[in-house]
């Protein structure tokens, strides 16, 4: 079949703040640029603008592609519904929702894509121009990252990210082998970390002309102790860019390594999102390792890591089985006075594919909720040991006092003033765009029924 052009989609939820989206579409970014350059290819993102009326102007020779995490995998669905409506004969879909749960994505979807789509995306075009589609396409290799979908120019003048976007994303590890029972990143990226060799880091940092970014990786913080030389490497590199800051996630352990905090620094890491994830001890089984429950060693990481001028934004999950109402006061107490940049509160999420999931069915304790509620700012089981409005309730009280305008405030002023005068400008940004977004995170737990549809979209 002649192909007209093809069209990635990315499902949305906030919408434009302040004339510009949050952060790039950047899986997508990436699989237009493995489109061949004779074929036309554009990226509608749904936190720009609305999708539903552009569909409108499909037809058979065009290949629509979308990408979903779970809480957006309802809108996908009515992209499908109108793309087809107007004459689209192929919606291919892929993402960590179709990879976890393909039957749920097969049922209204032409295509679906599991696993990792750098093999099988290219794969999918050449069948469609052939009229050789099959129904299912999966990676069952976890491909290394050397040369995997560079971003062309082309998308990158396409996506204008400086002028339409507030954060950049970038990719440099992937894979996590930690085996959290209610994490998706072992499920979707694979249990061994890969490396992107770094000069193709810093070839895509210079293309894009980014000063400031946020990586998407599942876990860089644990490459601290499992890949050193290669961390240093990073940050040396990253050194020698005039970057204004960035930001990853990462685990407590990476206070254990002073020198590469230090190059941390000099690579202008602005600050980490640590995942404590609970001041609850009764809960590590649950974290495969990755917190320790102490909240004098929490206190202990927070300083060593402030001690490099890096900023740390605490992660925090309640819901665990051993969780009770006074969890969650005990960690307000804490990150009230442990001097955290920012704090994010969420709620256990059972997402597909994770054995906390499957231990919920087995318990008879899921509810029956629509995707668009995995958002983790919604309770989608009944609790071990609160009710479901204990939990609801102080999952509330905590966000109130958190992101309240006063205190974001504080927080705000409290780390400028850790820094230099001269270098206050460039921190003004990340000192409250964080509390920022997770206010609208929480903002979206009060918008409920047919308001929460009409937020998406009615098609």
């Amino acid at each position: 079949m002649d192909i007209r052009r093809v069209v990635l989609i990315h499902p949305g939820r906030e919408g434009p703040i302040w004339g510009r989206a949050s952060g790039t579409p950047y899986t997508l970014m990436r699989l237009a640029s493995l489109v061949p350059e004779e074929i036309p290819v554009e990226i509608w993102d749904e936190n720009l603008a609305p999708v539903d009326q552009r569909l409108r102007q499909l037809g058979p020779h065009d290949l629509v592609g979308i990408t979903s995490k779970t809480l957006a995998i309802e809108s996908a669905e009515r992209f499908s519904r109108i793309a087809h409506e107007c004459g689209v004969q192929t919606v291919v879909v892929g993402g960590a929702h179709a990879t976890l749960a393909p039957e749920d994505v097969a049922q209204w979807a032409d295509v679906v894509v599991t696993g990792e789509a750098y093999r099988t995306w290219p794969e999918v075009i050449q069948d469609f121009i052939d009229d050789d589609l099959k129904p299912h396409y999966h990676d069952s290799e976890w491909c290394d990252l050397a040369g995997v979908a560079p971003i062309t120019d082309r998308v990158i003048e396409m996506v204008d990210e400086n002028h339409r976007y507030w954060t950049p994303m970038l990719e440099i590890t992937r894979g996590c082998p930690r085996n959290c029972s209610f994490c998706t990143a072992i499920r979707v990226s694979g249990n061994k970390m890969r490396l992107r060799p770094v000069e193709e880091i810093v070839d895509e940092i210079e293309r894009r002309r980014i000063k400031r970014f946020f990586l998407t990786d599942d876990n860089f913080g644990l490459a601290f102790r499992t890949h050193p030389e290669y961390v240093e490497d990073v940050f040396r590199a990253l050194a020698k860019l005039s970057l204004h800051g960035w930001t990853t996630q990462a685990e407590i352990l990476i206070s254990e390594h002073p020198d590469l905090l230090a190059l941390a620094r000099e690579a202008n890491l602005d600050k980490v999102f640590l995942g404590f994830e609970t001041v609850n001890p009764a809960n590590r089984r649950e974290l495969s390792g990755k917190g320790e429950g102490s909240v004098s060693q929490y206190l202990k990481v927070i300083k060593k890591i402030h001690g490099y001028d890096i900023g740390v934004v605490g992660l925090f999950v309640v819901g665990f089985d051993h969780d009770t109402p006074q969890t969650v006061t005990d960690t307000w107490e804490f990150a009230r006075s442990s001097g955290l940049d920012s704090m994010s509160m969420t709620i256990l999420t059972p997402y597909p594919g994770t054995p906390f999931r499957q231990q919920l069915i087995e318990e008879n304790r899921l509810m029956d909720k629509q995707w668009r509620y995995y958002d983790t700012a919604h309770l989608t089981f009944h609790p071990k040991n609160m009710t479901v409005q204990q939990l609801q309730e102080s999952y509330d009280w905590f966000c109130r006092r958190a992101y309240s305008p006063l205190n974001i405030a504080r927080r705000g002023v409290r780390v400028l003033t850790r820094h230099s005068p001269s270098r206050i400008p460039r921190k003004l940004f990340g000192s409250f765009s964080t509390d920022y977004g997770y206010r609208k995170t929480f903002e979206w737990r009060h918008v409920e029924g047919s308001r929460l549809l009409d937020a998406w979209g009615s098609g």
